[in-house]
């Protein structure tokens, strides 16, 4: 499934934080790495408080270095950096789709709030947004360096939009590489808890709301309670559960009580672009946690 994992690398050990998630899948996947990083056009000195590479020699001797520390002698490793200084570092990461030819992205998230630059920038939007590669994102550690990877514990988030379970399948083939459990969620909000357009409905017709939101839940207990069948069936340890709540809080404290190594979540990309970047439940697991998520473009059918 996983053939080729490409990493971009900004110089900062920040950055590194990705690449502790990339040699584990390339390991269970025998997969290919490369490690890439784009000459910045008007770079500052600094980035993330170290030296920004701004020389393509020195971007080489760097990426060389990374590759023998940081991966398996038996894994293979290519490094890329782009010479022609470019503005737009992000378009020229998705324009090496094509010539690079990667099936996974993996890459590092500074932080929360207005250090989520990396990842609320334009980079994992416009990958993304192509649909044709799924985006893992990582963090640092508390102290800002690499954190160890392992991957025990898969938590998939669904509702009830059916091209959501698209990553499932995904979810599967990782759970079998790493012999990891697969754990399901639904989240089913309170009236309390209903915001937007579905607000006017709570407030206008909330016993009718609050029978929709009950059949609702009923209807995605016998669901997962199927697809757990199945799961089990298959030979995968797995779980499902149904929960109330606002959807983003629940998935969060849910993959913090069950000790959750990696979330798989579904997204539109481009049709969606707009919710998913303006606060949509995705957007919000990514404030909240420091879980890594994978994001796989779904509905592109």
């Amino acid at each position: 499934m996983f053939n080729h994992i490409l990493v971009p690398i900004d110089g900062s050990l920040m950055a590194e934080a990705a690449l502790p998630a990339a040699a584990f899948w390339a390991e269970k996947f025998k997969a290919r790495v490369t490690l890439m990083h784009v000459i910045e056009k008007n770079a500052p000195d600094a980035v993330h408080g170290q030296a920004h590479l701004k020389h393509p020699q020195d971007a080489e001797r760097y990426l060389k270095e990374l590759a023998k520390r940081a991966f398996p002698k038996r894994t293979q490793i290519e490094c890329h950096v782009h010479t022609n200084e470019t503005d737009d570092v992000a378009g020229c990461i998705v324009e090496h789709a094509d010539e690079l030819s990667h099936d996974l992205v993996i890459m590092c998230s500074h932080g929360r709030g207005a250090a989520l630059h990396l990842f609320m920038g334009s980079i994992a939007q416009s990958v993304i947004a192509r649909g044709s590669q799924p985006v893992l994102i990582t963090h640092p550690d508390q102290e800002g360096k690499p954190p160890a990877f392992f991957c025990r514990h898969i938590l998939v988030p669904m509702d009830n939009d059916p091209e959501h379970a698209e990553a499932l399948p995904i979810s599967k083939e990782l759970a079998r590489r790493a012999g990891a459990t697969l754990h399901l969620a639904a989240v089913v909000e309170q009236l309390a808890s209903l915001s937007g357009d579905k607000a006017v409905a709570r407030r206008l017709l909330p016993g009718t709301t609050s029978r929709l939101l009950e059949l609702a839940r009923q209807e995605a207990e016998h669901y997962f309670e199927e697809l757990e069948k199945g799961l089990l069936a298959e030979g995968f340890q797995a779980s499902a559960h149904v929960f109330r709540g606002d959807p983003a809080s629940v998935i969060v404290e849910a993959a913090a009580v069950a000790s959750i190594d990696l979330i798989v979540l579904g997204t539109h990309g481009r049709t969606g672009m707009a919710a998913f970047w303006s606060g949509s439940v995705t957007n919000r697991i990514v404030s909240l946690s420091r879980i890594p998520l994978l994001l796989v473009p779904v509905g592109k059918s």
